[in-house]
């Protein structure tokens, strides 16, 4: 099996929808339907190809129809299976984009070049992506929203993003340091 880093998580399948092998898909791909063009997925540990026959996005829900699964019980027992991708079958990004995967493992510091921390992983709740960064001092991670204003800036090829946090966090650091 590739490296996990070689490795790149576009979806995961959900709970089963109806009778006859069907599954609902969480998508990560900027298009969701584009999840079924990248060919043959892989499963977590690597050891299952999975290849989507057919997807079609609802208004709810990604629905995605799984090859070789035709009831229902073969679809529950995919409910949480996340699906990989080789980095290298991945198109290029262009210069001023990249794909969450790179994120990781970036030096997060301060627009004047201070360390922060190193970017741990990149979370979507649904509202946004949040990047968790583990402080280089330790102490409990950052959850930081992922926006132009918090990380104006971002070189995968230089290792690190420039992170401006929140004036409630910049406060609370300050109260700490104080003696009263």
């Amino acid at each position: 099996m590739k490296e996990q880093s070689d490795l790149v998580l576009v979806g995961q399948i959900g709970a089963a929808q109806g009778l006859k092998g069907e599954v609902r898909l969480r998508s990560y791909t900027q298009d969701p339907a584009d999840i079924a063009a990248y060919g043959p997925l892989r499963d977590e540990a690597g050891s299952k190809a999975i290849e989507i026959e057919r997807v079609r996005v609802t208004p709810k829900a990604v629905i995605a129809r799984i090859k070789g699964v035709t009831t229902r019980e073969a679809a529950e027992a995919l409910n949480r299976t996340k699906l990989y991708i080789a980095r290298d079958a991945l198109p290029e990004a262009a210069d001023d984009e990249w794909y969450v995967a790179d994120l990781i493992g970036l030096m997060a510091v301060s627009p004047d070049g201070a360390p922060i921390g190193r970017v741990a992983t990149v979370h979507n709740f649904g509202a946004g992506d949040i990047i968790e960064i583990a402080r280089a001092e330790g102490g409990p991670s950052l959850l930081i929203a992922f926006t132009d204003d918090t990380v104006p800036d971002v070189d995968v090829a230089g290792g690190q993003l420039v992170l401006i946090p929140p004036e409630e966090l910049e406060a609370s650091e300050d109260d700490e340091g104080s003696d009263g």
